[in-house]
């Protein structure tokens, strides 16, 4: 998981002064972006407390302080948001087993009424499928059980199976777009959830698995995930574009309602070819 520090340095190595508005009359530096003493400056707080945020050495850190350095850092609201984060995270926390995820008895509801008609998939806070509809099923369920959702040992995970089945760079055609969101949402989200143990142990197994997200991971960038275009090259009905879109769950803050529409006729012609209404019912 990231630390606070961890954090500040990637963000502080990639400011250069210029962006910062610090000139730097031609002298050599030794770091690639500002030094910890510019960025103290420039933030207002003292040279020796900087240090000892970005070392893990602070107790806290207030929310002007934290203004302050999303400011020259220049980040933006996901960003700054995940600073909060990490600077609420306590100095020496524990993993722990979370509780189970289950679905709301609405959503499950409103799958079940949406049927074959749109598809949908609802996901849980580390990516785990908690249930799809027929139609979501048919589009992106391709090796699963439609009842696999129901166990939590047998829950299809989207981040395992996009970065560390070799099949997913085709079926995805713009893997690499769809990768950087991934990887940047599941930092956001190991920000929330700092002591996650099964979310830990998730991202320890993908980046050991797969290059692509380890540096990915690397880059350090943070991203939420509420729309993108998918270009699918699906098995069954060959090539079609859909646009997911994400709805949050009052009553589940960390479950997504995933919808997913076509994004031209042809994508459409594909959906109804996937799976004809009436098709697929036990």
């Amino acid at each position: 998981m990231e630390s606070l520090g961890a954090f500040l340095k990637n963000r502080r190595d990639r400011m250069t002064p210029g962006e910062a508005g610090l000139r730097t009359y031609g002298t050599s530096r030794r770091v690639p972006g500002l030094r910890r003493e510019e960025l103290a400056q420039l933030a207002g707080v003292s040279a020796g407390y900087y240090t000892r945020l970005e070392q893990g050495l602070a107790e806290s850190a207030s929310e002007q302080v934290l203004d302050a350095l999303a400011r020259v850092l220049r980040l933006d609201e996901v960003e700054s948001a995940h600073l909060r984060n990490l600077a609420r995270r306590p100095g020496r926390s524990c993993l722990s087993e979370p509780p189970d995820e289950t679905p709301h008895e609405r959503v499950v509801a409103l799958l079940a009424a949406l049927d074959e008609a749109t598809p949908a998939v609802l996901l849980g806070r580390r990516g785990d499928v908690l249930g799809w509809n027929r139609a979501g099923h048919a589009l992106l369920g391709e090796g699963f059980a439609f009842e696999d959702p129901e166990d939590r040992e047998r829950r299809p995970s989207v981040p395992r199976a996009f970065f560390l089945d070799p099949s997913a760079r085709e079926f995805y055609r713009n893997w690499s777009e769809l990768a950087e969101i991934h990887v940047g949402y599941l930092r956001l989200t190991a920000g929330r959830h700092p002591t996650d143990a099964r979310l830990a142990s998730l991202l320890g197994e993908i980046m050991m698995g797969s290059d692509a997200f380890a540096g990915l991971w690397a880059e350090g960038d943070v991203r939420d995930c509420t729309t993108a275009a998918m270009h699918l090259l699906h098995p069954a009905v060959g090539a079609l574009s859909v646009t997911y879109q994400v709805w949050l769950q009052p009553d589940s803050l960390d479950h997504r309602l995933e919808f997913y529409t076509p994004n031209d006729a042809g994508s459409a012609e594909a959906l109804r070819r996937l799976l004809p209404r009436g098709s697929g019912r036990g």
